[in-house]
């Protein structure tokens, strides 16, 4: 299989959620079960012999939504709820929601009094982390996550199987981190689009399978001749980069994205895991550790910095702040992060987007014009 090849099937993997989900589960014989955003521990999902998948919205008409969760929601819980009601979600063995914000609260609340199945799991998040008993609490909802999955599947987790499984999602970070710092050699093939879709990928396929294709894809480009990159070089932020036509624009204009700050993302495999303690414990300071994120609270709000020095890293020409539509965590810590951007005098480009945003023609002429602003 060529590089192109490869390319396009782990593309085609991200844009094909189900019949991905589907065919994973065939080639594994493992239950579904599904996974809202932002951050779970699905080490211990995969441990006990389920495949987790994400569940990130996606484009769709809103027609019985509206009776549970409100207008003004971000469209990724919406979108998911929707789906939920028309019975799209039913082949999912469960579905895990954690409680990130008053939406997710919302659906949890909804969601038994709106349908029987998939059978949902609550996952309670910390929003403090530096409290002396945050280690804890995040070790007490493990556990209770383990024991849940237990009963579920009727087979106790064993502190074996998560150490099998801890590795593995081990071994797919690692490949992730690989992969995005890659992308700036390889700017045409790996496109705005190609790159959020491979990366889309692995939310829906097993992840010691996604690896391994991930690292054959990795190997053939390495034995390519280094691209030239052209255009702007960016750095994107946010809670998710889509829909897809929004990525397309970028793809059009020459961008290439050489790091990226999104929830959806780089977020999710960014922070090395500590080398000390029992795997429990690791697994859990993972989300002690995550800092510059919006969904968490942070006293001394290091977001702003952290893109700051990833541009400089990177040699970016700019960021592209990319807000979801009622994202309140993202639009809360916005003020704070314009300001030190500006202050250290780098280009952004703010632009709202919703999955189910019927046109990006707008948007199109505000990134045309960013890119002759960046002049590159």
């Amino acid at each position: 299989m060529s590089v192109q090849e490869m390319i396009a099937a782990l593309a085609q993997a991200g844009r094909t959620p189900k019949e991905t989900i589907l065919r994973s589960v065939k080639e594994t014989g493992k239950k579904p079960i599904g996974c809202f955003p932002i951050y779970l521990p699905e080490e211990i999902i995969y441990a006990s012999g389920l495949l987790p998948v994400g569940m990130w919205g996606g484009q769709t008409a809103m027609t019985e939504v509206d009776r549970y969760i409100q207008g003004f929601c971000c469209s990724i819980m919406r979108a998911n709820m929707e789906l939920a009601l028309r019975g799209a979600y039913r082949f999912l063995e469960a579905i895990v929601i954690p409680t990130y914000c008053d939406s997710m609260k919302s659906i949890l609340a909804n969601w038994t009094v709106a349908m029987e199945e998939p059978r949902v799991l609550t996952y309670t998040v910390l929003q403090n982390r530096a409290s002396s008993g945050s280690l804890d609490f995040i070790l007490h909802q493990n556990e209770k996550l383990r024991a849940q999955l237990g009963e579920l599947t009727g087979r106790a987790v064993t502190d074996g199987d998560i150490e099998k499984a801890f590795q593995v999602y081990e071994d797919y970070r690692a490949a992730m981190r690989r992969f995005v710092a890659l992308v700036k050699d390889y700017p045409a093939s790996l496109n705005p689009t190609a790159r959020h879709l491979i990366l889309k990928a692995a939310w829906f396929m097993d992840k010691a399978a996604y690896t391994r294709q991930l690292t054959e894809l990795m190997d053939a480009l390495a034995g390519e001749p280094k691209e030239t990159l052209r255009g702007p070089k960016v750095v994107v932020t946010g809670l998710m980069m889509e829909p897809v036509k929004l990525l397309d624009v970028f793809t059009e204009n020459g961008f290439t994205v050489v790091a990226d700050d999104l929830a959806h993302e780089s977020r999710q495999f960014r922070t090395l895991s500590r080398t000390t303690g029992g795997v429990m414990e690791q697994i859990a300071c993972r989300m002690i550790d995550l800092k510059g994120d919006t969904f968490f609270y942070e006293e001394d709000k290091s977001k702003g910095q952290r893109l700051i020095q990833t541009v400089r890293d990177e040699k970016a020409d700019g960021v592209v702040v990319c807000m979801f539509k009622f994202c309140d965590p993202e639009e809360f810590d916005y003020p704070v992060y314009k300001k030190e951007l500006t202050d250290a005098g780098v280009p952004m480009l703010y632009i709202e987007v919703d999955q189910q945003m019927d046109s990006v023609e707008q948007i199109r002429t505000r990134i045309q014009s960013f890119a002759e602003m960046l002049g590159t």
